[in-house]
């Protein structure tokens, strides 16, 4: 784990930019927004799912405590 933490620090301007040029080439300018969205949904969806879990655990607990 420590190794992924250093490596994910060690990124410079120059790594940036050719992973993102890569990106671009494997899928084309026009996919990007569509996969961006797609995204930005799942990540949307999974916080209103962890919210919902939150307050049914937050709800139960309050019942339990009554």
């Amino acid at each position: 784990m420590e190794m992924a933490t250093i490596l994910a620090f060690s990124l410079g301007g120059p790594e940036i930019a050719l992973i993102i040029f890569a990106f671009i080439l494997l899928f084309g300018a026009k996919k990007i927004p569509e996969l961006a969205r797609g995204l930005g949904k799942g990540i949307r969806e999974f916080k209103d799912a962890s919210k919902d879990v939150r307050s049914e655990i937050e709800k139960a607990g309050d019942e339990a405590n009554k």
